[in-house]
């Protein structure tokens, strides 16, 4: 193979959801990233919010679809000979932008070129165009094979299991949970015993949640039920009755990507947070915090796009006084600390 070419992969990756500090809903997306030597394409761009076309929630007949126009089958959907590599996760309504590029046929390869932001039917790649991006020439045999094998199956993407059991003395906490949950995408149950339930049952489960009530013991118990089910679950022991902070813990807990997220490490204590990105991206970064009448404060303490490496963020004193904790998330992953002092 020539050093003119880069080499193409697929992966599976996640738009995280999460109950937002402002009380909006970011919807939870599993799906199919390119992979361009060795790097998630995604990860190039460093302000974006968006998931590809291939998506585990796309009806089976679009999803070949896509991956037939990714192969130059069919004809392409936007003038130029123009694809959308990445769109909304709430709406892929091209209004809302999108990264859009040229796919092209040169003998038996396959050549990705001119990426730009585009918000109607034409884009301008002067203007909005990702300069430094591409182009890039893909082997013909590679790139169809691997596009090619995605609907060989099952005509998608396997969708892991975007399901977990919640288990706690707070029904009413529970509840509020389990409704978010379900908004982002995530199917919840709730239980006092996990004691007696089919091993079928029990394989439909990502993750168990425990709330701060729940013994020890009672928690074994649980996960003794998962373990004779051979079901390796992920276990959560929830760190306050706050809904937002649990749903981004049940997140996290989720994550099954064979690929690392951007967001690789959080801390926070002294009035700061660690935050380390592999790649620029933007990172949000919400306070929590429970006052003495265990009343629920959220803040925004942090918005903006790191570079990579290791950034220290300043915590308002007045956002992490008491119990409090930390939740950073960026397209792909969040992460959640408790608050050290």
């Amino acid at each position: 193979m020539s050093a003119a070419y880069a080499t193409f992969g697929l992966a599976p990756a996640t738009r995280a959801g999460g109950v937002l500090a402002d009380g909006g809903y970011q919807v939870h997306r599993d799906f199919v990233d390119f992979v361009v030597d060795g790097r998630p394409l995604l990860f190039r761009l460093s302000d974006l919010d968006a998931v590809s076309p291939l998506a585990s929630d796309v009806p089976p007949a679009i999803f070949t679809e896509q991956v037939r126009g990714l192969l130059r089958e069919t004809e392409p959907p936007l003038p130029g000979g123009r694809f959308v590599i990445y769109g909304c996760p709430e709406c892929a309504d091209l209004a809302c932008g999108a990264v859009t590029a040229v796919i092209e046929r040169d003998g038996e390869d396959y050549v990705w070129r001119d990426f730009a932001w585009q918000t109607g039917e034409h884009a301008d790649p002067e203007l909005n165009g990702y300069h430094g991006i591409g182009p890039f020439r893909f082997h013909g045999p590679e790139y169809r094979a691997t596009l090619a094998a995605l609907v060989a199956d099952t005509g998608g993407p396997s969708a892991a299991r975007r399901r977990v059991l919640l288990i706690g003395a707070r029904v009413a906490v529970l509840a509020r949970l389990a409704a978010a949950l379900r908004t982002i995408g995530i199917g919840a149950d709730i239980t006092q015993d996990a004691t007696g339930v089919p091993a079928e049952e029990l394989r439909g489960y990502g993750a168990v949640a425990f709330g701060r009530a729940v013994s020890e013991a009672q928690r074994a118990c649980v996960m003794g039920a998962f373990e004779r089910a051979g079901v390796a679950v992920a276990r959560v022991d929830g760190l306050a009755p706050v809904v937002p902070l649990l749903v981004a813990q049940i997140e996290q807990a989720l994550h099954r990507g064979p690929l690392p997220g951007r967001l690789t490490c959080l801390a926070a204590a002294d009035g700061t947070a660690d935050v380390e990105v592999t790649s620029a991206c933007r990172v949000r970064v919400t306070a929590y915090r429970l006052d003495r009448l265990h009343r629920t404060h959220a803040r925004d303490v942090f918005d903006g796009v790191l570079e990579p490496g290791l950034h220290r963020v300043p915590l308002d004193p007045e956002a992490v006084k008491g119990e409090s904790f930390v939740v950073a998330r960026t397209t792909g992953s969040v992460l959640v600390r408790r608050v050290g002092k």
